[in-house]
């Protein structure tokens, strides 16, 4: 055994140049924190060896010397360039140690919001808790299929792997899951189960995969529990198997469970509770059907009381217990079943609250009237005398008498406690077994995939029994970890040729045989309990006498009831106090034989456990096994198990120990590295080779630090090798394999800062010539205005004194002469002015005058009038006027009353009229329908006089088309009429005959038979459609109902059968779907109804359908163009699917614009396929213009080619979409260039095709913003708001995601802080209508619509090739 302290410090690398490296200034490292475990610091003083301090600059500006032991200087850990820092897989750190692995968690964990990281072979997973976007059946379909490391890493991605390797390995799989209570072991196994639920669908109508799900709610509530670390703590391990078939579709599910905590049935600590299903059952005891349990509120309870709360914030206990009845249901367990188990629970309940008094002198009793006593017994249909009599006595049985020996009150309650145990746990293993039974269905099992939820590593203040046992367990596991990562590495130096030398790593084996071995901590524990009067403190003293020399146990130091075991994560102190009761885990006999009168003990419940047909065996009296030894033998069996599979491990994390989302705690996090072996996994890579670059990926990464000779050599392996032993000297520290070159920790980290320094001496050269430039550019404009400055200057000084007298003069004289100018005009303008304003005011005198004479002259005249008009007028002038008023309007009246009585009598005339002329219209409808009856008896006899001349002049015909084709015969071709010839006659009706006899074969060769690559179909597009349809017309010409029905019939028929059997033919669906939108506008076109009339011509109106209306069929065509579409569609889907994420995200179509990084162990996983076909943009667009092309070909409506374009595009752009939010590799700046750079060769294509019309481009939107946003600014309010603006097509779960994915490739790119990403959050708070969906549906299909488009394709002019075989079709 070899052990080393966890963290990796620089000690490790000191080989050649390695140290010289870490000692420079300013180079990073990591020292020791109380606090924060690890801080980061920068080295401000080269260190030489003999110096016994080294200078540090902490990154709150503090300086800090640490001290160096100068005769062997341990220098502190590197820190990895920022570049590396948080890489989906741990092993992609160029320094491996315990500081960085803390720290790219961190940041991970902290800033990017992501909760699972790779280590290795190892899923890291910290629980966030918080409910995350990331478990949808979408997020599920887009890992199916996924290799590993292409996508971010994921429980479901383990789950993919495992699902993966089963059937390409022929061997059984096992994913292990494990970590601390609280950490989330529950919720990622059953995440695991649920993903093989889903993507391994059985297709039975047994639903297994529900009942394998549904088996979850009752484990949790039977085996479940709050603890003060977890709300819904598992308190006992499980090993689910789900079975496969040979198809590997669930076939069923198998449990194991391990270590069920009997105690806590009994007894909780503060704040704590029992199992889940008491609380569920007080909840519900005000039901009728709980009312015969006796039920009362869990606080009344002894048993479910101790914790003191007995609610758990946001559970609600009722809710849960409905569901868990659903799910027996579900399962198939019976009511009587479920009727016993809870009979069983609640008089466990009732036994808790049993009162036992203590009465004096070592005894003990039970009050006669007990409630709680009458209904245990009541429930159980037991004795209630004599478990009164056996709870507080014990039998003794000597050599020649037995004894009844009364016990104390302790002793009493004890038995009490242990019966109750005994009970629950029997209880457990019932419904466990009961639950395997209702996983099993018919059919044999080919392979499964084990999924174990197991307790971690766990030490506390207090440990006891249950602690020794769980870290036994993990020492079992741990130690099968350690080989697989060792065969493993080995496997993998082997595949590269790589020379294999041995690995030190830490064995366990010597703390699994101080626990296991002869003379070891477990056989001692059984020696001692075969002892009547063996105690903890005797068992104890044994460990100290037998174990004292051994370097892995330890005598604490304050403490004579206790024991240290060095376990492989840490030292464990357990205390002694019940060992020896737990693992004799025993029960009085007379108990026992109390509850063999059970009826619901010895019943169905009793079937459930029992392998014997002995009822005595459903309580062990453990005799001859302790619990320790039942253990070791289901550990035993369990490690078999695991080492024939291929495991998977998957390692949660508890970042805190208040529930807080994500809140990072380094020391409760680094504490839980150590013990579940993920540092272990580092250590062991970091002693050999742990960075692995293809060539491929490092001539893309490295090629700026190649020469001009080095990079036009054409081998690309070579070029490699050749930049490499230039670079790095030591040819120890890299090795070349066959598709990788490995290299020792830390060459990454140099190659990148090389790597760095090319770049940023190309930088400074680029700003040197850039800034050269501009100073040029400023140079040359100021000595072009100095110039021009002193041309004027001196043009200035230059002019002679005589012109500027001449100057100032020319300009006295223009002042001068402009003033007496516009004095002579003010002159002109005032008398003008003068004169217009003395003729304006006579005018307005006069204009008054006037007036007031004319106002004047009125009043004398009206006073003169008033008093003539006052002599004369009196009474009788009054009534005068008053009478001729009357007389006047009675003349009035009378005249209006003529006028009414004239137009009365007009109206009279008028409807006589009428009257005679609706005689005359009915006696001229008579005699029509005399004539119509006569033309109906004559039109009988029309059709066979048109039968006779259509024969002969068919014979006539086909007599002239025997003579044409073999003359075309004679010349090789082929002559297909389309367009009206003088040749053709005129007299065509557009209708094809044919004998009801030759259906069939009319349906074989224009359906069945036929290919759509042939000629002559291509010729015409639609050329079938308007076959049939002038079958379908004849037969409507004839008024044959029978025929016509059988007719279209047949086509349907024919067309479902021909795409059934061709459902993957593109071509053929293609061909058929244009056929039957064509015959779907042929029955809409000449159905005679008035919409579709209105761009008919005269010729085709008069064609239209006469006798039958064939609305319903053309909704069946229309129904099964409808499917041929969705074919069609899923066909292109299918095709493109493939390529999308390769073509548009992974190629580099920019040239210069690598975006490659280092990558860890899961790009080397078993999965991946080396030999894959490359896709590139250019293939992508060369299958659109496939499609295209042959939809064209076959004259395809252009709104329908359409909508095929823009669902296509909708693809990918879904796809495309989908995999950036679930690759943190693919959300860089120049990625976001790649796919912005992509979209346009799509829209490019667009443009070239003339689709623009479909609005195809529109469904890249969200694609396009994605790109964007990868582009954009992202530091200040400003961006914020400006992100928040134009990303209209994301929602703010996907923005919020990209913005806490986005990795900067290069050191000059920034990553996105929580200040900045926790602004857009505020601001995308109030966004209307949006969706909390992370990802697109990329299976949403755009509603179809068949546009109406009239042919004009004149019917009778269609000729029927000879090439078709359709002789039996005569032109009527």
């Amino acid at each position: 055994m070899k052990r080393t302290h966890p963290p990796c410090r620089a000690a490790v690398t000191r080989r050649e140049g390695g140290v010289n490296r870490a000692k420079s200034a300013y180079n990073r490292v990591w020292i020791p924190d109380a606090e924060h475990v690890w801080k980061s610091a920068e080295i401000l003083k080269d260190f030489h060896f003999g110096d016994n301090i080294l200078e540090l600059l902490l990154e709150d500006g503090t300086e800090h010397h640490l001290p160096v032991d100068p005769s062997n200087p341990q220098l502190p850990p590197l820190r990895n360039p920022d570049i590396l820092v948080g890489e989906n897989d741990l092993t992609a750190l160029s320094y491996l140690h315990e500081p960085a692995v803390l720290h790219n968690l961190k940041v991970r964990f902290v800033e990017s919001r992501i909760i699972y990281t790779y280590c290795g072979i190892i899923l890291v997973a910290v629980n966030p808790y918080k409910q995350l976007h990331v478990y949808g059946d979408a997020i599920i379909h887009a890992y199916s299929g996924q290799n590993m490391g292409d996508m971010d890493p994921h429980i479901f991605a383990v789950a993919e792997e495992a699902y993966k390797q089963m059937p390409r390995n022929q061997k059984n799989q096992s994913i292990i899951v494990s970590g601390e209570s609280g950490a989330g072991k529950t919720v990622s196994a059953r995440y695991a189960m649920r993903y093989f639920a889903v993507v391994s669908k059985s297709g039975s109508k047994t639903n297994v995969e529900d009942k394998v799900l549904a088996s979850n709610p009752i484990t949790e509530a039977i085996g479940n529990a709050k603890t003060t670390r977890n709300d819904n703590s598992s308190r006992f391990g499980k090993y689910t198997e789900i079975g496969f078939d040979r198809r590997y579709r669930i076939i069923g599910a198998n449990m194991r469970t391990y270590l069920l905590e009997k105690s806590r049935v009994v007894f909780q600590a503060d704040n704590e509770r029992n199992y889940h299903i008491f609380y569920q059952m007080c909840s519900c005891a005000h039901l009728p059907e709980f009312e015969h349990l006796r039920l009362l509120a869990a606080d009344e309870f002894e048993y479910t009381s101790m914790g003191g709360d007995i609610r758990i914030e946001g559970v609600d206990d009722k809710k849960d217990m409905e569901e868990t009845r659903q799910t027996f249901s579900l399962l198939g367990l019976k009511e009587d079943f479920q009727s016993d188990v809870f009979k069983v629970l609640a008089a466990i309940l009732h036994l808790g609250n049993v009162e036992i008094r203590n009465s004096g002198d070592a005894h003990s009793s039970v009050p006669p009237g007990d409630p709680h006593l009458a209904a245990f017994c009541e429930l159980l249909s037991a004795s209630a005398e004599g478990l009164v009599r056996w709870l507080c006595h014990r039998r003794i049985v000597l050599v020649a008498e037995t004894v009844v020996k009364p016990v104390p009150k302790e002793r009493a309650v004890s038995a009490r406690d242990a019966l109750a145990k005994q009970i629950y746990a029997h209880l457990f293993d019932c419904i466990i077994k009961r639950i395997n039974t209702a996983l099993q269905v018919p059919g044999q099992q080919h392979a499964f995939i084990g999924v174990l939820d197991i307790y971690g590593f766990e030490t506390f203040d207090i440990n006891s029994f249950e602690q020794f046992c769980i870290n036994y367990a993990n020492e079992k596991l741990q130690q099968q970890f350690n080989l697989h990562v060792f065969k493993l590495e080995q496997e993998e130096y082997m595949r590269e040729d790589i020379p294999w030398t041995l690995i030190d790593f830490y064995d366990n084996q010597p703390v699994i045989d101080l626990i296991e071995a002869k003379m070891g901590i477990l056989d001692l524990l059984d020696e001692e309990c075969l002892f009547p009067q063996g105690t903890d403190q005797s068992w104890l003293q044994k460990l100290f006498n037998y174990l004292d020399a051994n370097p892995l146990f330890e005598k604490p130091r304050l403490s004579n009831e206790a024991f240290v075991i060095q376990h492989f994560a840490d030292k464990v102190e357990y205390q002694c106090t019940g060992f020896l009761e737990k693992n004799r885990d025993a029960l009085y006999e007379e108990l026992v034989d109390i509850l063999r009168d059970s009826k619901v003990i010895t019943g169905e419940y009793c079937a459930c456990i029992n392998d014997a047909n002995s009822p005595s065996s459903f309580l062990l009296i453990l005799t001859h096994f302790s619990f320790t030894q039942l253990f070791c033998s289901s550990l035993s069996l369990l490690m078999e198990t695991l080492n024939a599979t291929t495991p998977h491990y998957v390692r949660c994390i508890k970042p805190n120990d208040v529930k807080l989302p994500f809140e990072y705690d380094s020391r409760r996090v680094v504490q839980q590295l150590r013990a579940c072996g993920v540092l272990e996994t580092i250590r062991i890579s970091a002693q050999s080779y742990p960075s692995r670059w293809t060539y491929i990926e490092f001539y893309s990464r490295y090629s700026i630090l190649m020469s001009n000779q080095e990079a036009i050599l054409s081998d690309k392996k070579q070029t490699c090798k050749n930049v490499l032993q230039r670079l790095i000297q030591d040819p120890n520290q890299y090795k070349f394999g066959r598709t990788k070159i490995f290299f020792r920790a830390g060459q990454v980290a140099y190659l990148e800062k090389l790597r760095l320094d090319r770049l940023r001496g190309a930088c400074a050269t680029i700003q040197k010539h850039v800034r050269g430039w501009c100073q040029r550019r400023k140079y040359l404009r100021m000595r072009a205005a100095a110039i021009i400055l002193q041309q004027y200057i001196r043009g200035k000084k230059s002019i002679r004194l005589e012109a500027l007298k001449q100057g100032w003069a020319t300009l006295v004289i223009q002042r001068y002469w402009r003033g007496y100018r516009m004095k002579q005009i003010f002159l002109v303008v005032r008398l003008a002015s003068i004169t217009i304003q003395a003729f304006t005011r006579g005018w307005m005198a006069r204009k008054r005058y006037k007036k007031v004479r004319e106002h004047r002259a009125n009043i004398c005249l009206a006073k003169a009038n008033f008093d003539s008009f006052t002599q004369v007028f009196d009474e009788t002038t009054i009534g005068r006027i008053a009478e001729n008023n009357i007389d006047i309007q009675t003349q009035d009246h009378e005249r209006e009353v003529e006028s009414l009585k004239e137009e009365i009598k007009r109206l009279k005339e008028e409807r006589v009229s009428l009257q005679r002329k609706i005689e005359e219209g009915g006696q001229v409808n008579s005699d029509l329908q005399e004539q119509l009856v006569q033309l109906t008896k004559h039109v009988k006899v029309i059709p066979e006089l048109r039968r006779d001349l259509n024969k002969l002049q068919n014979q006539k015909n086909s007599m002239d088309r025997k003579m044409k084709q073999q003359s075309e015969q004679a010349r090789g071709t082929y002559l297909i009429v389309q367009t009206p010839t003088p040749a053709i006659p005129k007299d065509y009706l557009g209708m094809l005959e044919y004998k009801r006899e030759d259906e069939s074969k009319l349906i074989q060769n224009i359906i069945l038979d036929l290919k759509p690559k042939g000629v002559v179909v291509n010729v015409i597009p639609g050329l079938p459609a308007y076959i049939l349809f002038m079958c379908v017309r004849h037969a409507d010409y004839l008024n044959d109902e029978v025929k016509l029905k059988s007719l279209m019939s047949g086509i349907i028929s024919a067309v479902k059968k021909v795409i059934m059997s061709h459902r993957k033919d593109f071509e053929l669906l293609s061909f058929w779907l244009s056929n039957t939108y064509q015959l779907l506008n042929c029955l809409k076109q000449y159905s005679g109804e008035e919409e579709f009339l209105k761009q008919n011509t005269p010729r085709q109106k008069k064609n239209c359908l006469q006798n039958f209306d064939l609305s319903e069929h053309r909704q069946i065509f229309s129904d099964l163009a409808i499917q041929i579409y969705h074919q069609f569609v899923s066909v292109m889907e299918k095709t493109l699917t493939p390529a999308i994420v390769p073509a548009l995200l992974e190629h580099e179509s920019l040239q210069g614009f690598s975006s490659m990084k280092p990558t860890g162990f899961r790009k080397r996983s078993n999965s991946t396929c080396e030999d894959s076909e490359t896709h590139t943009i250019s293939s992508i667009v060369q299958q659109l213009s496939v499609f295209h092309s042959i939809m064209s070909q076959h004259g395809m409506e252009p709104g329908l080619i359409n909508q095929a374009v823009k669902q296509m595009f909708f693809l990918v752009g879904a796809t495309t979409l989908n995999n950036i939010m679930l690759r943190k590799d693919m959300c860089s700046c120049r990625k976001g260039m790649q796919i912005r750079c992509n979209i346009s060769y799509l829209e490019e294509w667009l443009k070239e095709k003339e689709l623009q019309s479909s609005h195809a481009i529109d469904t890249l939107q969200p694609l396009s913003q994605a790109a964007w946003l990868l582009q954009v600014n992202k530091s200040t309010d400003d961006d914020a708001k400006e992100i928040t603006d134009k990303c209209t097509e994301l929602n703010p779960v996907q923005i919020v995601k990209i913005l806490n994915s986005y990795t900067p490739i290069d050191d000059f790119e920034k990553r996105v802080t929580s200040s900045f990403v926790r602004k857009v959050q505020s601001l995308l708070h109030d966004r209307d209508g949006s969706t909390s969906q992370l990802m697109l549906d990329s299976d949403y299909r755009f509603q179809v619509t068949f546009p109406y488009r009239p042919s004009s394709q004149a019917l009778e002019l269609l000729q029927v090739p000879s090439s078709l075989h359709l002789g039996f079709l005569t032109r009527i």
